[in-house]
């Protein structure tokens, strides 16, 4: 079976958009072609795939599926991807609507260049409590708490873009932010594993990320990362509402809107390539 498929980036975080009509995978076989074409050996090689489909309430449905073919539930980076990927096929649209794992979420195309287009997606609103996230935990609310990660205590806070986070602040990069990613990723406290960000406070209106994605790794950048990393910074009080979220590829700006608590995301995304993968 030969499937048409486009590659994208957001800050070297890469998806692979496969549409819906354009196939006959059954949700049998999703996760395993999704383990196929992201391998960056023997496949395509991507963070993830966006498959779109049909919706009665937006201009299309997208669902979100790590590298190793789990649900992501939702993607900062996707929805902006899936916002280029419609203009580019549009040609003139520049505001659309797409409905990810049952919210949904406005994309509008900003600026354009010859390197990377620019758009800005709204995320809606952060969830805090427990249930939400979700962790298996009794307190309502996990800010600023204790995660205790083999022999190490890390004070985090937990939230929902939709996804679950930990956010952790540290003062520099010189520990295996890795290694540890990947334990809280899977800690026992976590049903549905976690995201993980390790956030440095360079200012109030500025931070540095390392982002451990679920079910993928260390990836590029993460838009829900960066997201959930002002959001606990500014509940923390180190941080403005309007902040810019570095990483090693670059920037994402991160506006938390005080009016009604809908955060919005801006940044770069980037065609890359499109073919024909064939799945046997």
């Amino acid at each position: 079976m030969k499937i048409k498929f486009f590659k994208y980036n957001a800050l070297l975080n890469d998806f692979i958009v496969v549409e819906g009509k354009a196939h006959k995978l059954t949700k049998n076989q999703l996760p395993s072609f999704v383990k196929e074409i992201c391998h960056r050996k023997s496949g395509v090689g991507a963070d993830g795939v966006l498959c779109f489909g049909k919706s009665r309430k937006a201009d299309s449905k997208v669902d979100v599926y790590n590298a190793d073919g789990g649900w992501a539930e939702k993607s900062g980076n996707g929805l902006r991807i899936a916002g280029l990927h419609c203009h580019r096929l549009s040609k003139q649209k520049e505001n659309f609507v797409f409905e990810m794992d049952g919210a949904l979420n406005k994309v509008r195309f900003v600026s354009g260049s010859k390197s990377a287009e620019l758009l800005t997606t709204e995320l809606g609103v952060p969830k805090f409590k427990t249930r939400d996230v979700p962790i298996n935990v009794k307190s309502q609310f996990m800010i600023n708490k204790p995660l205790k990660v083999g022999n190490t205590n890390f004070p985090v806070t937990c939230l929902s873009i939709g996804n679950p986070h930990t956010v952790l602040f540290v003062e520099d990069f010189n520990i295996d932010w890795k290694q540890f990613g990947a334990e809280i990723e899977k800690h026992g406290l976590f049903p549905n594993g976690t995201n993980v960000e390790f956030v440095k406070i360079l200012s109030s209106k500025k931070l540095k990320l390392a982002e451990w994605e679920r079910g993928v790794g260390a990836t590029g950048s993460s838009g829900t990362g960066a997201a959930a990393a002002v959001v606990a910074a500014v509940v923390l009080g180190v941080a403005d509402r309007k902040c810019r979220v570095e990483f090693e590829s670059g920037s994402l700006s991160i506006l938390w809107r005080k009016s009604d608590n809908v955060i919005e995301l801006t940044g770069p995304v980037e065609f890359v390539c499109e073919g024909y993968y064939d799945y046997i």
